[in-house]
């Protein structure tokens, strides 16, 4: 599935501009993709398109500490969950962008989801919210995070 998000962020100049689902479905289909993670993909995308800053009380906005539940924790590896909080804190992401990527998250259902998968999962909850996002940030969304920096 993730793959296909990949596929999509690449393919597409902008979250809205993606065909309707079952267009969508025949052309990923045709690029090889297999149709449980097409159906999966299909699925999460429905809800991220869902989201909106509307969604969420504004009150998230006025600060406070995110702590997260066991079952938050259990489905974001520490990694993961120390990320969301550098995003917020340096003001890459709002708490509510912070609470859409842990949506994201937990539409997964998936324990201890690696880095890697949270920053894809925040690009594409930035990409959706977002007409232009800063090229660094998607180079550093998308690079894996062990990759070697050559300086």
């Amino acid at each position: 599935m993730f793959d296909i998000l990949i596929y999509l962020f690449e393919s597409y100049s902008d979250a809205g501009s993606y065909p309707e689902s079952d267009r969508l479905s025949a052309k990923l289909s045709a690029a090889g993709f297999e149709e449980d993670d097409i159906h999966q993909a299909l699925a999460w995308l429905s809800g991220l398109r869902e989201l909106s800053a509307a969604t969420y009380p504004e009150s998230i906005n006025q600060g406070g500490l995110r702590c997260y539940t066991s079952f938050e924790a259990q489905r974001v590896s520490e990694e993961g969950l120390r990320f969301i909080s550098f995003l917020e804190h340096n003001k890459i992401i709002t708490p509510i962008e912070r609470e859409m990527i842990i949506d994201r998250v937990m539409a997964l259902g998936r324990d201890k989801l690696s880095l890697d998968k949270v920053k894809l999962i925040a690009l594409m909850v930035l990409w959706n919210q977002h007409d232009d996002l800063d090229p660094l940030l998607i180079e550093d969304l998308l690079t894996p995070a062990d990759a070697t920096q050559i300086h």
